[in-house]
């Protein structure tokens, strides 16, 4: 072990090496300009962001978590109501749902995509919501685990037929395109996560909840910021979770590169497949549908512990 070159699951100070002109005079302009929550930096990442991924409204927040808890009470969840997710995601998607004092359900996954089986959805909803009669389920959220996209043509045709909202989880795929359009904008909201080790990362905690629903974007404004419609004007019970001005014009800097970063790991990617064709692991399966950005290479075998050792 000693001869072997240990490689690093992420090397963020190698990355900021790259862009380090443009990183350093992007903190400056901040640092210059006196003015650090809800100002124009974050103004114009919301907009640039919302534009890349072809989307009315951004709404910077102060972290994945917190997109997914606001998108939750935006969409009208209430103590007690149910909201349809996958059992393999983090645990921060399951922390939003509690924030909102909703109760998780769980659907199983594809065995060979990692991503929400629409098969078991359509199952659960039908006994649940047909069978049973329950009108607390409210939410299907969908989580595009490791860089590529949960099947949505038929996720959002269960939403409409059953008349549900759809949050998309896109903490782990900014970037990731399904038929073309990308990750986040198919359902009613998306919600991303700048956390560093992101596809696209701040330099500290960070989100943003992207939409086309215009009575959505100016509740979730209330809702980030105390509910205030107006400084000292509390229209709502809000709270504390805005995207503060260093990272957002961090953040601006870094979009430029997303498209060549998500290139290169999918370059990265096809090589993996390649080295690793006849050995004795699974490796990931890009859906049809999908482009997949590779937040993360996972592979699966019966001898975990011992690979990893």
């Amino acid at each position: 072990l000693s001869k072997l070159t240990m490689i690093a699951f992420g090397n963020l100070h190698q990355q900021y090496l790259t862009i380090k002109d443009e990183i350093d005079a992007a903190i400056q302009e901040v640092l210059d300009s006196g003015w650090f929550i809800l100002g124009k930096q974050c103004e114009a990442f919301e907009q640039e962001f919302a534009e890349y991924c072809v989307a009315r409204h951004g709404i910077g927040v102060g972290s994945g978590t917190e997109a997914l808890h606001l998108a939750l009470l935006a969409a009208g969840v209430e103590p007690g109501d149910e909201v349809v997710t996958v059992p393999n995601t983090a645990v921060p998607t399951i922390s939003a749902i509690s924030f909102a004092q909703a109760i998780p359900r769980f659907v199983d996954i594809d065995p060979t995509t990692y991503l929400m089986d629409v098969g078991q959805l359509a199952a659960l909803l039908k006994t649940e919501i047909e069978e049973k009669g329950n009108r607390r389920i409210k939410v299907i959220l969908p989580v595009h685990v490791y860089g590529q996209c949960a099947d949505m043509e038929p996720i959002m045709g269960l939403a409409r037929q059953y008349n549900l909202i759809v949050i998309e989880d896109v903490a782990q795929a900014h970037g990731a395109e399904y038929e073309g359009q990308k990750a986040g904008t198919m359902g009613d909201m998306g919600c991303f996560s700048f956390y560093p080790s992101k596809n696209l990362g701040a330099y500290g905690d960070g989100g943003m909840i992207i939409t086309d629903d215009n009575t959505l974007a100016e509740r979730l404004k209330l809702l980030r910021n105390y509910g205030q419609e107006k400084r000292y004007y509390h229209k709502i019970k809000g709270f504390n979770s805005r995207l503060d001005e260093m990272q957002a014009a961090i953040l601006r800097k870094k979009l430029r590169h997303l498209d060549d970063w998500n290139h290169q790991r999918r370059q990265h990617a096809a090589l993996y497949h390649s080295l690793l064709e006849h050995e004795p692991v699974i490796t990931p399966v890009e859906a049809a549908h999908n482009t997949h950005v590779y937040h993360l290479y996972v592979i699966r075998t019966p001898e975990r512990d011992e690979l990893q050792q």
